[in-house]
């Protein structure tokens, strides 16, 4: 017998938000990091954001 349990989020507008948030601080302080680092983290991280954006424009539909 399985047991599964999906949990699906209550708040799915507010969770966007707050990782978006997330990220955006994360962008703020790729300056105190290392230029390897930033030019790693700065591709992902716009990606990021911009899924999520995309993600709140369809809550919004």
């Amino acid at each position: 017998m399985e047991f599964s349990v999906e949990l699906q989020p209550v708040y799915p507008h507010h969770d966007l938000l707050i990782e978006l948030g997330r990220v955006e601080m994360a962008m703020d302080y790729l300056e105190e990091r290392s230029e390897n680092e930033r030019q790693a983290l700065h591709p992902r991280l716009l990606s990021r954001m911009s899924r999520l954006r995309d993600e709140l424009a369809q809550l919004a539909i």
